[in-house]
């Protein structure tokens, strides 16, 4: 596979992926934009690996753990995002999924980061250790904390907790 191809068929993804790491739409178009330009020279290397798409990942995730260092340098202010709607009905309304966001956002990076790869990207525990550079139980946690924040701050942001949520959240 050529680079343009990997850009064409597999670029909106890792833009995707982007938006919902550092949740604003131009950084996130920035980021990959960055990560796929340090690709480039690399390519050869990178389509010769078991899975290019892994690779490319992890180096997302990578810039985006070290984008302190961009906004220092180049001054920047991060500013409000506004994530756009989801294709899928979740059966909650615009209102609901923008109040859900703002909790996945205010979440640690790696927890973030795990979340968003578990069950955006689907991918299994080893993939997304790899992609973090840490082990897969590191994933759990990270994974079972990032849930247990988000049903503690459930109810602070106006979402009833269910017999269901509690009733899962203690497993």
């Amino acid at each position: 596979m050529t680079f343009e191809e990997y850009v064409l068929t597999r670029g909106p993804a890792l833009v995707r992926l982007a938006r919902l790491l550092v949740d604003d739409e131009h950084r996130a178009e920035d980021l990959v934009q960055d990560v796929l330009a340090k690709a480039y020279p690399r390519w050869s290397r990178i389509v010769g690996a078991d899975d290019p798409d892994r690779y490319v990942r992890r180096m997302l995730v990578n810039a985006r753990n070290s984008w302190w260092r961009f906004t220092l340098r180049r001054y920047e202010v991060p500013v409000a995002a506004v994530v756009p709607e989801p294709a899928a009905e979740s059966g909650l309304d615009g209102a609901d999924r923008q109040a859900l966001w703002h909790l996945v956002a205010a979440l640690p990076p790696r927890q973030r980061a795990a979340l968003v790869l578990r069950y955006y990207e689907d991918l299994d525990d080893p993939a997304i250790a790899e992609i973090l550079g840490c082990s897969a139980v590191t994933v759990r946690t990270h994974v079972m904390r990032g849930i247990a924040a988000l049903r503690a701050n459930l109810p602070a942001a106006g979402f009833p907790l269910t017999s269901a949520n509690q009733t899962r959240s203690r497993r």
